[in-house]
């Protein structure tokens, strides 16, 4: 049994440390199986949540020891993973979110050899036994995180050699044993190699971006927010870019539109403890006239207790991104906000976004992902929530937390 340093409307469930390999990130539901990429542990873990009090890790996948593979996507039965160099095992926690320069992918030896770079698509209609059955290799670093809930295309944020950070790619799904790339976009100035030169300061470099009826919304750290039109998947059209870094401290990390209602909801994700940059939001957007969106709120910060003083990464990191088959609201969000825990926000009135619920775990007592620079605090890290309100949360370094909304 787990005891919350704090929790309202969240209740615990299950827990495991999956088998020792406990750094998870993103985390995919599917079929009664948790597919949960890692970064130090270097391949994708399966666990079985059919019984979400006593969740089992059953399989677990390697990838190349220099390469991780922290992102995933799971629909039709098949399961897309990226594969990319390691750069954080190579730089410091503040280089590696600061900066960015040409790529040139040889300069950290054999693409194939020293690392994998692409994106690996596994069978996965046995869910606890996922088989691969293709790889897209890229002419770069590598991909960071994909979107795809199905369907002929895929979206990825690629390190491809020649360009100065992570771009947009499109990849067409249509045969899954060989995926290909079919367009990109990437803002002007990022592709040094073919004589673009960067007008500004920071990391410009694309997190990933959510699709909508055709309509891709990116976060690019210190970039801001871009609106594409990705109708036409070989040729993708800027409709609105916006920025607020600087004044505001960058790290521009998740986008979820609301169609519906008109919203946009945009992360800013804390990437350094929180003595050492200011503190991030999470932004409420009007995008009803989608070429001029506009900032109306922002969600509340988490104050039950003094995370500033408590020190490490407080701030926002992942949204829920209401996948098809998950739980699905415009006016509820989850999110995880890192040393904070998990938070759940309610949005009927947009303008006043207000707290509904939390689930703060205690500190972990393993460390799997290497400090680095990062303070000794808990990295709640990613969620999935199902349609029945069960939330499937990952951390850095303690496992996989199952968690039950009352409000749903």
């Amino acid at each position: 049994m787990i005891t919350p340093e704090s929790a309202h409307n969240v209740d615990f469930v299950g827990h495991t440390d999956q088998g020792g390999r406990g750094d998870g990130v993103q985390v995919m539901v599917a079929r009664g199986h948790a597919y949960i990429g890692t970064r130090v542990s270097r391949g994708v873990i399966v666990t079985d949540v059919r019984d979400p009090r006593n969740p089992k890790p059953v399989n677990f996948m390697p990838i190349h020891p220099n390469s991780w593979c922290m992102h995933l996507q799971t629909a039709e039965d098949l399961l897309l993973c990226i594969e990319e160099l390691d750069l954080k095992a190579l730089l410091s926690q503040k280089d590696y979110y600061s900066r960015s320069n040409q790529v040139d992918s040889a300069r950290y030896g054999k693409r194939g050899v020293d690392f994998s770079a692409g994106m690996r698509v596994y069978d996965i209609s046995d869910p606890a036994n996922p088989r691969a059955i293709g790889f897209m290799a890229v002419e770069g670093l590598g991909l960071h995180r994909i979107w795809w809930t199905g369907g002929r295309y895929a979206y990825a944020s690629a390190l491809l050699d020649g360009y100065l950070d992570h771009i947009l790619i499109c990849i067409d799904m249509i045969e899954p044993t060989k995926p290909v790339e079919v367009g990109r976009w990437w803002i002007p100035g990022m592709h040094a190699a073919g004589g673009e030169t960067a007008g500004w300061k920071g990391r410009y470099a694309l997190h990933h971006a959510v699709v909508a009826d055709d309509i891709a919304y990116g976060s690019w750290r210190d970039g801001g927010l871009t609106i594409l039109d990705v109708k036409d998947k070989t040729a993708p059209k800027l409709i609105a870019h916006r920025n607020w870094c600087p004044p505001y401290g960058g790290g521009t990390h998740s986008a979820l539109p609301l169609h519906d209602r008109g919203l946009l909801v945009v992360a800013d994700e804390a990437t350094m403890n929180i003595d050492q940059e200011p503190l991030k939001r999470t932004w409420v957007f009007d995008i009803r006239e989608k070429s001029n969106p506009v900032s109306i709120a922002t969600l509340p910060t988490p104050a039950e207790q003094d995370y500033i003083a408590m020190g490490g990464q407080f701030g926002p990191h992942n949204l829920h991104e209401n996948r098809p088959g998950s739980f699905q609201s415009s006016t509820t969000i989850f999110a995880t906000w890192q040393s904070a825990g998990v938070r759940v926000f309610d949005i009927a009135d947009p303008y006043r976004p207000a707290e509904v619920g939390h689930f703060v775990p205690p500190q972990p007592t393993t460390w799997m992902e290497p400090m680095r620079g990062r303070a000794k605090v808990r990295h709640t890290a990613d969620l999935f929530v199902a349609s029945d309100g069960l939330m499937y949360v990952t951390d850095y370094d303690a496992g996989l937390y199952i968690l039950q909304w009352k409000g749903a």
